[in-house]
């Protein structure tokens, strides 16, 4: 009996022995959350911290955009000053290594298709519509805005106004897809025209057509307007260098009263004219003017005569801060307002009657262009287009 009851016991303290143990181990884990708890805090505690991490990488997010779009233009604007000239160096170069071959290939190749960018280039859909150009569209911002309708059955000849120093309105809105051309303009392929310089630059030249770029001479005009089917628009910078080296911040000047080119081709071809007028082109850039008969002012016309631009001196921001110099343009608007079509009839041989005619009718145009859309883009009703 006496050995039934100490066996009892014994059990009797083994249970007390285990539940106290429980009992220190649940007092241990509950000290071991509060600590837990202390350092990391509550669920909600949590739940906000995360908010605040989110919160973070939303305003990075901003910024990382905004460097995209400084980036996407400099890159740009490096292309259009020295890809072509740094590219010829490159292949030349390769000339004098083991990888000669590449370089005889591709000037190889290059010789037989000289001719492309006469007839329209090669455009690429892929090309036009890549992100960069969406950023490079943002940073400004530039915008296209349509007055009126374009007949597919038609040809077109835009001008251009004004220059600038790049000309990035014009190839924001018909060299790439950012601001929606060929939606606003649907049936229409519109071809920059610009410096037939340009397309004997290797690799260079490939990176133009692909945007729908082509030479701004006759033969490629006349192929454009009379080979190529309807429904072609082609954006003619009518100013050229000439006017670039007026351009500066505040000031609504073209020069146009003495270029009647474009009018000469549209007759010929039967192609209407339409006026095209981007504000805050001139904004984006400082430059450097030289008064005309100073020395600065004849070494720029020399340039222009000779080579076919004129060198400007000229600065925006720096890559990092608005406050420095630098090649990236400053982001001022720009809006270019294509206006209503002037028809044109054709005429094989026009006579300077009829040249005169029409160019007085396209001047016009531009200035009532000009007038009518004004005040919406930050101009007083004061402002008057100079057309020199």
């Amino acid at each position: 009996m006496k050995t039934l009851i100490a066996a009892y016991s014994g059990v009797l303290r083994g249970e007390r022995r285990a539940e106290a143990a429980r009992s220190e181990n649940k007092n241990g884990g509950s000290a071991l959350s509060r600590e837990v708890s202390g350092r990391w805090g509550t669920g909600s505690s949590i739940l906000s911290a995360l908010q605040d991490i989110f919160s973070v990488t939303w305003l990075n997010r901003s910024k990382v955009e905004k460097q995209l779009q400084v980036i996407s233009v400099l890159q740009w604007v490096l292309s259009f000053l020295v890809l072509g000239v740094a590219c010829s160096v490159i292949l030349m170069y390769t000339f004098c290594t083991d990888c000669w071959l590449i370089a005889v290939l591709y000037f190889t190749w290059l010789a037989f298709d000289w001719n492309t960018p006469k007839k329209g280039g090669r455009r690429s859909q892929w090309v036009r519509n890549w992100a960069v150009w969406r950023y490079f569209r943002d940073y400004f911002p530039i915008q296209l805005v349509k007055t009126h309708n374009l007949l597919t059955t038609r040809n077109y000849i835009f001008g251009y106004h004004p220059h600038g120093i790049m000309g990035l309105g014009a190839f924001c809105n018909f060299s790439t897809e950012a601001t929606e051309v060929s939606k606003k303009f649907p049936g229409i392929r519109p071809y920059l025209a610009t410096l037939a310089g340009n397309f004997r630059m290797p690799v260079l030249r490939e990176y133009l057509m692909s945007g729908g770029i082509c030479p701004v001479n006759r033969d490629t005009i006349d192929y454009l307007l009379s080979k190529n089917g309807s429904g072609n628009a082609i954006i003619i910078v009518v100013g050229g260098a000439a006017e670039s080296l007026s351009s500066m911040p505040g000031k609504n000047a073209v020069t146009l009263r003495n270029r009647k080119g474009f009018v000469k081709l549209a007759l010929r071809h039967g192609a209407d004219l339409v006026p095209t007028y981007s504000f805050g082109e001139n904004e984006v850039y400082k430059q450097v003017i030289f008064e005309e008969g100073s020395w600065g002012r004849w070494v720029q016309k020399k340039f222009q005569k000779y080579i076919g631009f004129a060198p400007c001196i000229f600065h925006g921001r720096g890559l990092f801060s608005s406050d420095t110099w630098g090649l990236v343009p400053y982001s001022k608007p720009i809006t270019t307002v294509v206006g209503e079509p002037i028809t044109i009839p054709k005429l094989e041989h026009p006579t300077q009657k009829d040249i005169d005619l029409y160019h007085a009718m396209y001047m016009e145009a531009l200035v009532k262009l000009f007038d009518n859309h004004k005040t919406k883009f930050g101009l007083p009703e004061s402002e008057v287009l100079e057309v020199n």
